[in-house]
């Protein structure tokens, strides 16, 4: 759980960097949040199967 609230803090720390920057994501915000909930869902997923 503790490396999940890692990423989830270094993620909001990039979120706000790119923020104050006004750099453009290279993704719709949509396809952004799909990717991470993907990645979320697999890291679960692996970590419950063998």
């Amino acid at each position: 759980m503790t490396s999940c609230l890692q990423a989830l803090a270094a993620g909001v720390l990039v979120g706000a960097v790119y923020a104050l920057l006004r750099v453009r994501s290279p993704a719709p915000p949509l396809y952004g949040l799909i990717g991470l909930a993907g990645m979320l869902l697999g890291h679960t997923l692996t970590g419950v199967l063998p």
